[in-house]
């Protein structure tokens, strides 16, 4: 009983901060809100018994992702109309293509993963999780066995994200 009035008060505050995020009239605010979403989000991966995911959870999303969004919100200036925002030497062909690559590539992934064999997953998936060396150890597993593929895409989408962070401060700067 304790267990569920726990995980209904977080998944409320989450679910409260969530909102928040959207009809904050300052992105600073708006930003502040995720924080506290991701934290209460970690709190739930501690009710769980998923501490290393908790952890993962505060030093990535809200460590390192929400101060990407901050330095966006910081640089970017609000105060102009988006006609200014629009530019002549866009590329819309050659974004329609490589969007149209990353599409193909994810239903390529999706058939591959739905195609294979089920029967490794549901084998280790029988072994306590404790006499497997703890759930660190069982989702390194898992991740680097049965998501090798996901967990690559991911880190491909990061670079192309970072390297595009990167190419539009300089362009600021310019």
């Amino acid at each position: 009983m304790a267990d569920a009035i726990v995980f209904y008060t977080l998944a409320v505050m989450i679910l409260g901060l969530g909102i928040m995020v959207i009809i904050a009239r300052s992105p600073v605010h708006s930003v502040l809100c995720l924080v506290g979403s991701f934290l209460f989000v970690a709190m739930l991966y501690v009710t769980l018994g998923a501490e290393f995911l908790a952890v993962i959870q505060v030093l990535v999303y809200a460590g390192g992702i929400v101060v990407l969004y901050l330095f966006v919100v910081m640089l970017v200036s609000l105060k102009r109309t988006p006609e200014q925002h629009s530019d002549t030497r866009r590329l819309g062909v050659l974004g329609t293509v490589l969007a149209s690559v990353v599409l193909l590539q994810l239903i390529g992934i999706a058939v591959y993963t739905t195609s294979r064999a089920k029967a490794p997953a549901a084998a280790a998936s029988e072994i306590p999780v404790a006499l497997q060396g703890g759930n660190t150890e069982a989702l390194g597993w898992i991740l680097y066995t049965d998501y090798l593929i996901p967990f690559e895409v991911a880190s491909m989408l990061l670079l192309v994200a970072m390297i595009g962070a990167i190419v539009l401060a300089k362009r600021s700067l310019d």
